[in-house]
């Protein structure tokens, strides 16, 4: 696959990138960048689902497709998924003596033992072919359909956010399968784990396009330089201006000087009136050039000031603000006494769980898809109540989702935050959202058009500037749809926080940079679940 001199534009003409020339053979490549920089639509090129507004794209070989999420329907099965559901019946009519046409030619009897392989591959062994799809996790969809492409064995992988919505086991099963897979893989993520298992990393960002080799970490020291670089480069341009500046100034004080001079000289009238003008003549040429060459000088540093202000706004990292709660160490923040919540189909969600909450602890609800983390949050939040058992919330709390459902997409930020803060005033309003930089009209915006960076950045503005900002902050995978620069900015924000905080995450990286305190490992419900289950948790 080779891209060259290639460029992508919006609908509206907007340049996401140009002049892009990259290669893909056998190495691994993740794309990172800023949410709305064009990492999808460098996919779509990649693909052929969308042709380049300039240059080209060459494909040598097959490109295998995973995309981001996709539900499946209520008629589909694993077969389905894996894409084998007509292969697998010809195998089937062949057995059984039904077999017509080119089924003999057509069966492949290696099907079943490579299908076993691929599931195993993807963490997923035994799964039956005629399990209904929609009985999976979203997270096992995406690794059934990851053993699909394995099956196929394209050139190259192409796959966009895969371990979103996975577990643990999952994240480390795609990671594995990535480390060996012996095509070429592009991936976009924001998975740090996943993208230090990288050849190399292609950054996609308002200066351009750039390509760092290794993995992640190589990528983030580079990132870290560029950006002490950059500070440094303002300083001196800082610097210079005033340099400049005071330098002019004297120049001008220096002109005044000798023109008063010249005046009273002129003044004494002993000097021939000839003489006097060749004089005042050459002192006003001279005049001219020194301040033609002053403004030259202002306007080459002042350009470069405001070169290097741009850079470092471009690079440099989003600052979200986090006010005070108050919390006390000693508070009781929440309780769960054998709290529990069974679905309306019967089905055991939650088994009895408690657990005690006290002070600013920082706690990670761990366990694998369908342990029942997300309804633990809920239930926490006070948006479900227990079906037995005892949940006791003496603070206020906040529950932020991955998709920030707090908001809603059709309302501004501005009538979101009126919305959740009722005792407040439209100019609070836009002083809380300037603070999160929703300034002037981008506190107009609709919920609906923002990145994920921007819903969760938003959301935070909207809980945290009332007048009781929440206690206890409830996150559930808070990182899913955040890109690197966002999810820096978040964690920031939460090392600050002063409140219990209490998160949903698979993101190990995210949670030791938030400095989590307590880990809360929740299991699958099992028909043998003994009647109560005590959160503990492990430092």
């Amino acid at each position: 696959m080779t891209l060259d001199r290639v460029a992508a534009r919006t609908p509206d003409g907007h340049t996401l990138f140009s002049d892009l020339s990259l290669a893909f053979g056998r190495e691994r490549t993740g794309i990172v960048g800023r949410n709305g920089s064009g990492k999808t639509t460098l996919l779509r090129l990649i693909l052929g689902q969308a042709e380049p507004a300039e240059g080209t794209v060459a494909r040598a070989g097959t490109v295998g497709w995973l995309e981001q999420r996709r539900d499946a329907g209520p008629a589909e099965t694993v077969a389905n998924l894996l894409d084998v559901a007509e292969p697998l019946a010809i195998v089937a009519r062949v057995l059984a003596g039904e077999a017509d046409g080119d089924d003999f030619d057509l069966a492949d009897w290696t099907l079943d033992e490579r299908i076993a392989a691929a599931l195993t591959d993807v963490g997923l062994p035994g799964l039956k072919m005629a399990r209904h799809a929609a009985s999976l996790s979203g997270g096992e969809q995406t690794r059934v359909r990851l053993a699909g492409l394995l099956l196929r064995q394209p050139d190259l992988l192409v796959l966009d956010e895969p371990t979103n919505h996975l577990d643990a086991d999952g994240r480390a099963a795609i990671a594995d399968l990535l480390g060996r897979w012996p095509g070429g893989v592009v991936v976009v993520s924001h998975d740090r784990a996943l993208l230090r298992r990288m050849d190399r990393i292609v950054e996609l960002s308002g200066l351009g396009v750039a390509t760092y080799g290794g993995g992640y970490d190589l990528y983030a020291e580079r990132k870290a330089a560029e950006r002490a670089t950059a500070e440094r480069d303002l300083a001196t341009a800082e610097r210079d201006a005033s340099r400049v500046f005071r330098e002019n100034q004297k120049a001008v004080e220096r002109k005044a000087r000798r023109d008063k001079a010249g005046r009273a000289f002129a003044a004494k009238a002993s000097e021939p009136r000839i003489l006097l003008g060749a004089m005042a003549e050459r002192a006003e040429n001279s005049g001219a050039r020194e301040h033609a060459l002053a403004q030259r000088r202002a306007e080459e540093a002042e350009a470069q000031l405001v070169e290097a202000r741009e850079m470092v706004e471009r690079i440099r990292a989003l600052d979200i603000p986090m006010p005070s709660t108050g919390l006390s160490a000693g508070r009781t923040v929440a309780v769960l006494e054998a709290a529990s919540w069974v679905a309306p189909s019967g089905r055991t969600i939650l088994v009895p769980t408690s657990l005690r909450i006290t002070g600013p602890e920082r706690i990670a609800v761990t366990g694998p898809n369908g342990a029942g983390k997300t309804t633990l949050l809920k239930l926490l939040a006070g948006e479900l109540e227990t079906t037995s058992g005892r949940v006791e919330r003496p603070v206020a709390a906040a529950l932020l989702d991955q998709d920030a459902a707090i908001l809603r997409p059709d309302e501004s930020l501005l009538e979101a935050w009126m919305r959740l803060n009722p005792e407040g005033t439209p100019n609070e309003a836009h002083a809380a959202l300037a603070r999160f930089l929703f300034r002037n009209t981008a506190a107009q915006r609709v919920v609906g058009t923002l990145s994920g960076g921007e819903r969760l950045r938003a959301a935070l503005a909207c809980v945290m500037t009332g007048k009781s900002p929440p206690q206890l902050l409830i996150l559930d995978e808070p990182t899913n749809h955040l890109d690197l620069e966002s999810i820096a900015a978040v964690e920031a924000a939460l090392r600050v926080y002063d409140g219990a905080l209490v998160v949903v995450s698979h993101d190990p990286d995210f949670l030791e940079a938030i400095v989590i305190g307590r880990t809360i490992l929740l299991d699958q419900p099992q028909p043998t679940t003994s009647p109560l289950r005590r959160a503990t948790g492990r430092d």
